[in-house]
C-alpha cells in the first residue's frame, strides 16, 4: 500500500454539486480519481478539457457499471480507464485513504 495518496471518488455531476471542483484542487501527485454513479458523465468527450490540469501522475478512472447503466459505456475519454467493482476494491486498498466528494 501507498502510504502517501489518497483516492478521490465522485458520485454527482458537476451541476448537482461542487465536489468535482473542489476535489480536482484538492487532488495530489500520486492520487487516483473515480468516477462513479452519476459522476461517471464527467468522463465523456466533453468534459475531457476538466481534466487538463491534474497533476501527470494522477490515476483516473471510471466504474463501467455505472456507465452502462446510465449508456455511455462506448462514449468515454481515453483520458479513463474502465474498472469493475473488484477493481475499486483493490484502489481503496493500495491507497491510505479514500475521499469521496459530495
Amino acid at each position: 500500500m501507498n502510504t502517501a495518496t489518497t483516492l478521490h471518488t465522485i458520485n454527482k455531476t458537476s451541476a448537482q454539486t461542487s465536489a468535482l471542483q473542489d476535489c480536482l484542487a484538492a487532488i495530489c501527485d500520486g492520487d487516483a480519481l473515480l468516477l462513479i454513479e452519476n459522476g461517471v458523465y464527467a468522463a465523456m468527450p466533453a468534459q475531457a478539457l476538466t481534466f487538463t490540469r491534474l497533476p501527470g501522475s494522477v490515476q483516473c478512472y471510471v466504474l463501467s457499471e455505472d456507465c452502462v447503466a446510465r449508456g455511455i459505456d462506448q462514449q468515454l475519454s481515453p483520458e479513463f480507464q474502465v474498472i469493475d467493482y473488484d477493481d475499486f476494491v483493490a484502489l481503496s486498498c493500495r491507497h491510505s485513504k479514500v475521499v469521496s466528494w459530495f
